[in-house]
């Protein structure tokens, strides 16, 4: 191995380093509120029982509850982040002012979930979910006793057309409001040998990351969007609403929010629903402010 050689293989070691250091310091968010699958081919379907009915006494035969698929499926999409460095520029031993750019690099990939989350939720009142519905919809399907139907909400809008700017979530059931679903991990990669086109052309050497992936809707019923002021009453009524869902049988279907997710624009409001000493609901939920809403 040449001297030079040596230095481009030192080069993919520390910039993979960097890369690694800078997803260190990431704290994405997306984990904590989305159900986490594997996907092993381009797309998967999800079957949901429209609402679990529990268990209930065995007296007779068993009741059947069959899973559907609903056309309901999310499809991976591939991402990319690509970096060039001058060969020249490695040779001359310049690798230490090129650290940030690396750390970035791997700061953005762990943090891309949740950029792919929070464009979701941002959409939910126009994007479908699993019932054909939008996944924040006044009139989503609510079987009752006796193969009734009715209609339930999970969204309080001001204006018809309002983006919502605070959230209730439940977060604390297998299922999750939403899915994360990835098909490869985010893999940091080079071109950075004597024969690849990059450095034959145009002397440079090639560094980027991949990842395939995509997020979705999981249970509407584990979430409630709102663009109502963030008062206490409004959020009381919210959180009545979600506990006040039932299974086909009539029974609750035990949901209870344990995350207040809002706009940076409601960040004052919640503050002061959730920790002054004369407030209601303080401490009842966890408050996580997103500056991706």
């Amino acid at each position: 191995m040449t001297p030079f050689e040596e230095k481009y293989k030192a080069a993919f070691i520390t910039f993979h380093a960097d890369y690694d250091a800078g997803a260190l310091e990431a704290k994405p968010l997306a984990p904590s509120l989305a159900l986490q699958t594997r996907s092993s081919t381009s797309e998967e379907g999800y079957a949901w029982l429209a609402q679990s009915s529990g268990l209930r006494e065995w007296l007779g035969d068993r009741q059947f509850h069959a899973l559907t698929l609903s056309g309901f499926t999310i499809k991976n999409k591939d991402f990319e982040h690509t970096i060039t460095v001058s060969r020249n520029d490695i040779e001359d031993d310049k690798i230490g002012v090129l650290s940030g750019a690396f750390k970035m690099m791997g700061y953005d990939a762990a943090s891309h979930p949740d950029s792919l989350l929070f464009d979701l939720i941002s959409r939910g009142t126009v994007e479908k979910c699993y019932d054909g519905r939008a996944f924040f919809s006044a009139n989503h399907a609510a079987p009752t006793p006796g193969n009734k139907t009715a209609t339930a909400s999970n969204v309080d809008l001001a204006n018809a057309d309002d983006t919502p700017t605070w959230y209730l979530l439940d977060t604390t059931k297998a299922i999750k409001p939403f899915i994360l679903q990835t098909r490869k991990d985010y893999t940091f990669t080079a071109l950075d040998k004597e024969g690849d086109a990059p450095v034959f052309m145009k002397g440079e050497n090639v560094y980027g990351v991949t990842g395939r992936l995509n997020a979705g809707f999981g249970l509407w019923q584990l979430a409630y969007a709102s663009s109502q002021p963030l008062t206490a009453d409004n959020l009381a009524a919210a959180d009545a609403s979600m506990m006040g869902l039932k299974a086909p049988t009539g029974k609750p279907l035990g949901i209870a929010a344990n995350i207040l997710l809002v706009a940076p624009s409601q960040k004052s409001n919640a503050l002061k629903l959730l920790n002054l000493d004369t407030s209601e609901y303080k401490g009842a939920f966890e408050l996580i402010v997103c500056p991706w809403l």
